[in-house]
């Protein structure tokens, strides 16, 4: 068997906030990546504003390493994808989220990906340090994506290639018997019945098929129409009362 490839490192170039950093680290760890790099922090690091905004991420706080330059931050990568749109000057590979999510668990070696600066994103010097773009597919009419946005997107598509915990798969109970569907719906039109629903009279049939049509159509379970002759029983039963 292949050895499974490593987690990519989260790289963020330039970052301004600590509360910026908190929020990438919080959205690294919901799905399953730890090793966050800072290059040149611009409030320097560690940040006080970091923490509250991890939600508790700590793991991946205090393990964060601080670089002065990308270049050293990627140095043990082989493969450096920066996020961003094209860049003019550059020539390189686009691709997709999943694409380079696939790219990613394909590959022997340490992968990164690199984010710029909450405000102008990475420079061309910084594009031209990756090997591939990545860029998200998002409406050209609004295309405003926050640090912490553009890492939790990333951090999804590579987190489909392991295996996460996925909610409880809880079977939903098999649909009852149409005759105890029919129970139910000649519960319905006795109780209407006595209550004088079916009015005026001409309007009978019509309304009892509306109704045989709202019932039938929901493939409800056994306890289902349980709970509902109970309901229409202690109506029926509060009606009488009055």
């Amino acid at each position: 068997m292949t050895a499974a490839a490593p987690p990519p490192v989260i790289v963020l170039v330039r970052p301004q906030l600590g509360e910026n950093i908190g929020k990438a680290a919080r959205a690294m760890l919901n799905f399953g990546l730890t090793e966050l790099r800072l290059v040149a922090p611009r409030d320097g690091w560690p940040n006080p504003d970091a923490g509250p905004a991890a939600s508790g991420a700590d793991i991946v706080l205090a393990e964060a390493q601080v670089f002065d330059s990308l270049a050293d931050a990627v140095a043990d990568c082989t493969t450096i994808y920066a996020t961003t749109v094209r860049k003019r000057g550059v020539s390189k590979p686009v691709l997709t989220p999943e694409a380079a999510a696939r790219e990613v668990h394909a590959s022997a070696g340490r992968s990164a990906y690199i984010f710029g600066p909450e405000r102008s994103g990475l420079e061309t010097d910084d594009v031209a340090v990756a090997h591939k773009i990545v860029t998200v597919p998002i409406n050209p009419g609004f295309g405003s994506l926050n640090l912490a946005q553009a890492v939790i997107l990333l951090a999804y598509e590579w987190s489909k290639g392991v295996a996460l915990a996925s909610p409880p798969d809880v079977p939903l109970a098999p649909p009852a018997p149409h005759a105890e569907m029919e129970e139910l719906i000649q519960h319905f039109v006795r109780d209407l019945d006595s209550a004088g629903y079916f009015f005026p009279a001409d309007r009978r049939d019509a309304t009892l098929r509306t109704l045989r049509t709202a019932l039938t159509k929901t493939g409800w379970s056994h306890n289902d129409i349980r709970m509902m002759h109970g309901i229409v029983t202690a109506l029926g039963r509060t009606a009488r009362s009055r």
